[in-house]
């Protein structure tokens, strides 16, 4: 889909911009006695535009801008920040910095990352920057089709809006290591969320797309059918009886149970042992047939990144591989409290990618081929609430979707709880599919797991 059309920027002459400034600031916490320091300045530009009903609700424009400067006097560490690049600002931002990082205790474990690991300059391109020339006018066009594709089924009573979002990043991170890394990037979203029904029979559900380059969102109104059916299918929702069975996450809310994999063997959790998984690198954690792999140089992904939050170099790396955890997930000071090596995972992980697979051998496909294989169970496609502890695992959330029998859907279902303790979860996986959700950066497939507790009527 031909969206936009290129026109000169000036998203280059910016980033020389705020890393001359960086620079700048960086020789200027030298000169004032700091031995190492950092700084991460950015600029974000965005539009967001709210239809609803047919008419215009909101309509926004942002720019923000932030700018964070980290000093170390020997271990002491102080660190201030400030939304305003004008000089007084920034003068006022170092001498805050400085002042605190003289007072505060030392450290052991502060500093910048070590100097040989800082990504090597040039940096790899990733195909990241695609601005979309996106005016208020057509934002309104765009969302009105999207809305009136989704209000145009028959079942449909009413709308919470269609939204269209473009936005811009740019940043740069340097550091008194030399260091100058340059970022920029572009996301795009359309959303839509839809009502259908009346009383207390209604049901709401929503769709959206979310991608670097404009040119990839699928058909405008293929966003308002997809929320419009979504919305039909909840409709005459029942209720389950407690019980124990197989559960099947939809790739929607799978990434969540990897996310918490990952929150639960990243730095912060293990040096304070608030993590189910400590002491877990080279243990078992899921099944044989388990591999994730961090893919941080991926064209167009949604964390895709040349260099971390400290300027670490990224690289392609196993984090699981046949159900063992290869490693943790860590920056530098989380690395040093443990006495290992950073993983270039200051910030968080860059694009999760897991494989599909099953205990059986085979490579489940579409989600149709999970249903059959599970049989009898429940479709998770909603979940709410955040009741999971990473400190023990054990995990209790709202959920709805669908009972499945035969292979089959057999009704939508609604306000029930689903509960398990996550070790069991993650060793309980059955299968992973390969209808893997592409909008965000944990790039998973549904997951099957064998049994989990239903609490319900």
């Amino acid at each position: 889909m031909n969206t936009s059309i290129a026109k000169p920027d000036g998203s280059l002459e910016e980033l020389d911009r705020l890393a001359q400034l960086s620079e700048d600031v960086i020789r200027r916490a030298r000169a004032a006695g700091a031995s190492q320091a950092e700084v991460s300045a950015s600029v974000e530009t965005g539009l967001a535009v709210t239809v609803r009903l047919g008419e215009v609700e909101t309509v926004e424009r942002t720019r923000d801008r932030g700018f964070g400067l980290t000093v170390y006097f020997g271990q002491r560490k102080g660190s201030a920040s400030t939304a305003d690049l004008k000089s007084e600002s920034i003068e006022a931002t170092l001498a805050q910095a400085c002042a605190i990082a003289r007072y505060t205790e030392e450290d052991p474990c502060a500093g910048l990352a070590d100097p040989v690991l800082m990504a090597n300059v040039p940096l790899p391109d990733l195909d990241l920057w695609h601005p979309w020339q996106l005016d208020v006018q057509r934002a309104i066009e765009i969302g009105k089709q999207v809305e009136d594709a989704g209000r145009a089924h028959a079942a449909i009573t009413n709308s919470e809006g269609a939204t269209v979002q473009s936005g811009a990043s740019l940043g740069v991170y340097a550091n008194s290591h030399g260091f100058v890394g340059r970022e920029r990037g572009t996301s795009q979203t359309l959303s839509c969320s839809l009502i259908g029904g009346a009383g207390d029979a209604m049901q709401r559900d929503y769709w959206y797309d979310s991608v670097r380059a404009a040119d990839d969102l699928p058909d405008f109104a293929g966003i308002g059918n997809k929320a419009a059916e979504r919305t039909i299918a909840r409709l005459g929702a029942r209720r389950l009886s407690t019980r124990e069975c197989p559960v099947l996450f939809a790739p929607e809310v799978a990434r969540s149970l990897i996310g918490h994999l990952v929150s639960a063997v990243s730095g912060g959790s293990l040096y304070r042992r608030a993590s189910f998984l400590l002491d877990h690198a080279g243990r078992k954690v899921l099944p044989e047939f388990v591999d994730i792999e961090e893919t941080p140089l991926l064209p167009r992904g949604h964390a895709s990144t040349a260099f971390d939050a400290e300027g670490v170099a990224t690289r392609e790396s196993a984090l699981v591989e046949r159900g063992v955890l290869q490693r943790y997930v860590l920056g530098s000071y989380s690395a040093r409290k443990l006495g290992l090596q950073t993983t270039a995972n200051a910030g968080g992980v860059h694009n999760l990618r897991v494989a599909a697979g099953s205990a059986e051998g085979d490579v489940p496909g579409s989600l149709d081929s999970l249903l059959r294989q599970m049989r009898t169970g429940l479709l998770v496609t909603e979940l709410i609430g955040h009741g999971v502890s990473i400190i023990t695992g054990d995990y209790s959330r709202g959920a709805a979707g669908f009972w499945i029998e035969n292979g089959e859907i057999a009704y939508p279902v609604h306000e029930i709880t689903i509960a398990g303790n996550l070790r069991d979860m993650f060793a309980g996986i059955r299968a992973i599919g390969a209808d893997v959700d592409p909008r965000s950066s944990i790039l998973t497939g549904s997951i099957l797991i064998g049994k989990m507790m239903l609490a319900g009527e």
